[in-house]
């Protein structure tokens, strides 16, 4: 299994298709697998690189609190670690933080930059909300965990199909790698914390903002709110998606990745 040494952490990878890069960031508490639904479309396309953050599947588990700033670094060592001078970045939720973070420190390695269900900054807002579900979080056996994410991740709407609902659960259940409870709270809590609305006036690279209609965890306004304090980004928003926009709405989702990197593929920054 590839690992790389990254910023002191061992990150699991994996690489997908040729073509220009496409670094893929992940969200809270999901490994690469989250994007398994990713992987074989855009992978015809591009050079498509999945990995697991840290404290999370088959990656090292920290020995401490950190902050988004430090995932960003463990992200940036990665791409120094497989040669990539320059690539198009794309981060979902947290993996969306991440990618602000590094994009800011390294904007001339970033070709493009898609923020997925993501956010700027939340403030104390944030930090309440992170506070009171790790308190859940340590009552809550494995399976209410999960069902806890699902209602927050997937539509109404989805949940009128079932056998989706039981397929997805079932796989988190099966998951060989899940996440231990220490790292699910060292994630959530560096989460909580990010805060970058007063600097994402100095992007100036092409910029995707991608919002769900009916997200009930990063609702929709933060999206719109990204794309304000980006000049010149991009938004869309799939209508009655929810979080979990990659799996409920995969085909809707990629396209509208895929659209956008085609606009600006084969231009790599100077």
């Amino acid at each position: 299994m590839p690992h790389a040494d990254c910023n002191g952490q061992q990150l699991y990878y994996e690489v997908h298709g040729e073509g220009e890069p496409l670094l893929c960031v992940m969200g809270l508490a999901v490994d690469s697998l989250g994007w398994a639904l990713q992987v074989p479309a855009w992978s015809q396309r591009y050079r498509t690189i999945v990995f697991d953050n840290r404290d999370v599947g088959q990656s090292s588990y920290a020995e401490g609190d950190y902050e988004v700033a430090d995932m960003a670094a463990d992200t940036l060592a990665l791409a120094d670690a497989l040669g990539l001078e320059s690539f198009h970045l794309v981060g979902l939720s947290m993996g969306g933080a991440i990618a602000q973070r590094l994009a800011l420190v390294a904007p001339e390695r970033v070709r493009t930059l898609t923020l997925c269900v993501t956010f700027g900054g939340g403030g104390r807002w944030a930090r309440d909300q992170a506070r009171l579900w790790a308190k859940r979080a340590a009552l809550e056996s494995t399976e209410d965990a999960i069902d806890e994410l699902l209602l927050l991740c997937l539509s109404e709407a989805t949940y009128e199909n079932p056998d989706f609902v039981a397929f997805v659960r079932a796989a988190m259940l099966q998951n060989p790698h899940p996440q231990r409870p220490e790292g699910f709270l060292r994630q959530l809590l560096a989460t909580s914390r990010h805060e970058v609305r007063d600097r994402l006036g100095e992007l100036s690279l092409p910029v995707h903002v991608i919002g769900a209609e009916h997200d009930l965890l990063l609702p929709v306004w933060k999206s719109r709110e990204l794309a304000e304090l980006i000049a010149g980004a991009h938004l869309t928003v799939l209508e009655g998606a929810a979080h979990g926009v990659n799996l409920e709405r995969a085909e809707e989702f990629n396209a509208s990745v895929l659209d956008f990197l085609a606009l600006h593929a084969a231009s790599p920054r100077t």
